[in-house]
């Protein structure tokens, strides 16, 4: 799909030097993908089944309940998963809601 195409993979090194920049690093694993293999410093955890309302909600409830600041439509976002198709899915997901 075109939305895929647009999908730039990352390397670990590319993804800690984003960090650095303020981007906010969304992990769409299950919980229990987390519990068992470990989370990422500094990414949230949003499982791609509760995605698509995660970034449709009110501000003040994303914060409530992800503890982070809701990203504006403008934000640099990172998706990420184990394999990379989950992730692929998210970003079109995201973009579907009109995230650049």
């Amino acid at each position: 799909s075109l939305c895929a195409a647009a999908a730039p993979n990352l390397s670990y090194q590319e993804l800690k030097d984003l960090k650095k920049a303020n981007v906010l690093h969304i992990d769409v694993r299950e919980r229990w993908e987390i519990d068992r293999f470990g989370k990422i410093p500094e990414s949230i955890n949003i499982p791609l089944g509760e995605l698509m309302e995660a970034l449709q909600m009110d501000p003040r409830e994303f914060k409530e309940q992800y503890n982070q600041k809701m990203p504006s439509k403008s934000d640099p976002v990172v998706f990420s998963c184990l394999a990379g198709t989950r992730s692929k899915q998210a970003l079109c997901f995201a973009m579907s809601l009109g995230f650049s």
